[in-house]
């Protein structure tokens, strides 16, 4: 399969996501929050910049295609893109680092969520300011990778256990069905708080989202979108934070076998809506970051030679 033949698969997955009727979690539903919430907080050369990029079937929404990342089409032609969605760190030391966490099961360096975030913004960033690296790089791909991973960083289970593979070795059951504490993170809790709280219409839980981001969370607006030394990006302390709370919520009270109920899910839940709306803010704030003044906004186009990864 081609890279333009691949991106016609874009087009597929937004038809499926609008056939989606509660089914889905962080893959889906929570991708696409993470994402619409991010759409209303670009500024203006970032949403011109991104629409660009953005394929035709997505219709300028970069939510529609947030998932894309996910479709089995693109993870067996990328079949190295595996590794990318997520960073084990050791069991029960409740940190992650860089140097120790981020490779993949075969130990090649930086092929983690994290190093792909700064693999990424990297290309979309130098294909700004240097023609001749945007020739390099199918930037629609980058695009929609980043969007992606740093959605990816901010579920906590993404940041797990290796001995557990972030909660998919546990097994136990969500109220009466049968699942894994990384199912439950990824589908579960979204889908539960939809179908209890918000009618099963996720348009609702997004502007709840933001609602809290206006009020509840104004204060922690500015914290979130920072960047440390003016960098770019900053994934590592958002993967920091996601294997703190894997082990102060996620795994807590979640052994295998157990029945996980109204008391996780009710505890759970506030975590799951702050980590949607910090990775719609800080990706707006980094896609910002990358395409503020670009130079190359009335002429960036697609790239030809597929997804690259450094």
């Amino acid at each position: 399969m081609g890279s333009s033949k691949l991106l016609c698969v874009i087009g597929v997955a937004i038809i499926f996501l609008q056939l989606i009727s509660g089914t889905s979690g962080w893959g889906q539903h929570g991708h696409y929050a993470i994402c619409k919430i991010a759409e209303g907080y670009l500024s203006k050369d970032a949403l011109d910049v991104v629409k660009k990029l953005l394929s035709e079937s997505a219709q300028g929404e970069l939510a529609a295609v947030c998932s894309w990342a996910d479709l089995f089409a693109v993870r067996s032609h990328y079949y190295w893109s595996r590794a990318l969605h997520f960073v084990d760190t050791p069991d029960f030391r409740c940190n992650y680092d860089y140097t120790r966490d981020c490779h993949d099961s075969s130990g090649r360096k930086n092929r983690c969520v994290t190093g792909a975030i700064y693999n990424y913004t990297l290309q979309l960033t130098s294909a700004c300011h240097n023609s001749v690296s945007e020739s390099r790089y199918n930037l629609t791909e980058a695009l929609m990778f980043l969007s992606h991973f740093v959605g990816d960083v901010h579920q906590p289970l993404h940041c797990g256990f290796l001995g557990d593979l972030g909660g998919n070795r546990i097994q136990l059951h969500w109220y009466r069905r049968k699942a894994n504490l990384h199912h439950v993170w990824d589908t579960e809790i979204i889908d539960t708080a939809l179908k209890n709280f918000y009618g099963s219409d996720l348009s609702i839980m997004i502007e709840a989202l933001r609602k809290n981001i206006t009020e509840n969370w104004s204060n922690d607006v500015e914290s979130w979108e920072e960047c440390e030394g003016n960098r770019t990006v900053c994934p590592n302390p958002y993967a920091s934070e996601s294997v703190s709370l894997a082990c102060k919520y996620a795994y807590k009270n979640a052994t295998p076998g157990s029945v996980l109920g109204d008391d996780y899910f009710l505890s759970r839940l506030p975590i799951v809506q702050r980590r949607l709306a910090q990775g719609g803010l800080r990706l707006a704030a980094t896609l910002n970051r990358i395409f503020d003044s670009c130079g190359l906004i009335s002429n960036m186009g697609r790239g030809v030679h597929g997804a690259y990864y450094a």
